[in-house]
């Protein structure tokens, strides 16, 4: 079978867009499967292509077994609405020109949450006379607007039923979360269509290992206990309050929040903390993809951070399935959801309410102290990472290409949508 997959994310580029794409495409190609993949010059986040590449008209190289074709874009950083939604729409018109180019595929994907993506894959499988499979990744345009970025208006309206449009048009709809799956069902989109496919990690890379002290010693958090944030510092992510959190926990002098990455919000972030005077706080570049690991294993907790706002309760972020892959506890402070359900069940982490620095402190003050409590989410972590595993996830999402393509009589429901027990709330005290 050939895949053709729209995406504005992928590698160079190292985050959860990117990486999913990637980390699926080079399992289907092993399996002798054909991958063509239409995508930009690697810009993210900061809005500069990235070194060895350059904005042109077209190039291809082939990455892992994977036709990657490269279209010329506006490109603006992750900041910005009107600027965004221009470097948005310019890919969604290159992106379809590009799939023009790509010989004979059998299904045509797009992701989001790069909305536009989408229309430009449905009119491609529209020319190209294919199925269009959606795979949906966030619930656009109720993300934007979540965060602060759109208000309530005609635009925000139209956007929404564009969406409905794109979910009604669609063969196949691969959803990364059950309430994803739940939100489109309520809005009357033919389930016998979706099914789910959760992020997950790449247990080729992501391992438990012993702390790498070199890297310890670069980023100057030797002999410390380390609550990492590893990502983007976005408008989503409300950040500011894991600085007061920090700010709650001068008195422990051995705890340091590690922030490694880029965003939107990260020179306000820089600033604050400047200004309340934290020692305990570090703000770093992002790394490339394969010093990860190295970094994973400086941190005694992953902190997973969100808004509190209730189009989050829908989200899984991809880092906790990294946390798990390296046996790391996970420390999720957002919205009570789908998220924290997954570190109910497993017991890889704590969960506290979003947007509460007392609480996050007391949490980090928990973990700190206690090793034993920490040693027992690192093993619950460490056990529940074959579930997320890369390989069962390309597999089952290569199951609904195939349906989609008419290879496969029946569309196989995904074992994420399968009833998850309901458990006892934990919240650190």
């Amino acid at each position: 079978m050939h895949v053709l997959f729209l995406s504005d994310n992928f590698p160079p580029e190292t985050n959860a867009p990117a990486t999913r794409l990637h980390e699926h495409a080079r399992r289907w190609v092993r399996a002798g499967h054909r991958v063509s993949v239409v995508t930009c010059a690697p810009n993210f986040p900061e809005g500069r292509v990235h070194a060895g590449y350059r904005n042109r008209w077209l190039s291809r190289e082939t990455i892992d077994g994977v036709e990657v074709i490269r279209v010329k874009t506006f490109i603006s950083s992750n900041s910005g609405f009107l600027l965004r939604t221009l470097d948005f729409l310019s890919f969604m018109v290159m992106g379809f020109l590009g799939g023009l180019l790509v010989r004979k595929p059998d299904v045509v994907v797009a992701t989001s949450p790069q909305f536009f993506a989408a229309v430009g894959g449905w009119a491609l499988s529209v020319v190209r006379r294919r199925p269009f499979v959606f795979e949906l990744r966030d619930l656009w345009p109720a993300s934007i607007a979540a965060v602060g970025a759109m208000r309530r208006s005609f635009l925000l309206r139209s956007l929404e039923r564009l969406e409905l449009f794109l979910y009604r048009r669609a063969k196949a709809i691969v959803a990364v979360t059950r309430a994803f799956r739940r939100d489109l069902l309520e809005r009357g989109i033919d389930g016998d269509k979706i099914a789910v496919v959760t992020n997950g990690v790449d247990l080729e890379r992501y391992a438990p290992r012993e702390r790498d002290e070199a890297t310890a010693h670069e980023f100057g958090v030797e002999g410390k206990f380390v609550v990492g944030y590893l990502g983007t510092h976005g408008l989503a992510h409300a950040l500011e309050n894991v600085l007061h959190a920090a700010d709650r926990l001068r008195g422990l002098p051995e705890v340091h929040f590690l922030f490694v990455g880029s965003g939107a919000a990260k020179p306000a972030l820089v600033s604050e903390a400047e200004r309340l005077g934290l020692e305990n706080v570090s703000f770093h570049d992002p790394v490339a993809k394969e010093r990860m690991p190295e970094l994973w294993s400086l941190c005694d907790t992953v902190l997973v951070h969100l808004k509190d706002t209730p189009v989050f309760e829908t989200v899984i972020p991809s880092k906790i399935f990294e946390a798990m892959g390296m046996g790391r506890p996970v420390l999720l402070a957002g919205p009570e959801g789908e998220a924290a359900a997954i570190l109910r069940e497993t017991d890889a982490g704590l969960w506290v309410p979003a947007e509460d620095p007392e609480f996050l402190a007391r949490a980090v003050r928990e973990l700190a102290r206690n090793p034993e409590l920490r040693e027992r989410h690192a093993a619950a972590s460490r056990a529940a990472a074959p579930t997320y595993s890369r390989d069962v996830l390309a597999e089952r999402m290569l199951e609904v290409l195939e349906w989609a393509a008419g290879e496969r009589h029946e569309l196989p429901r995904s074992a994420s949508e399968a009833h998850r027990p309901e458990t006892r709330r934990e919240i650190a005290a």
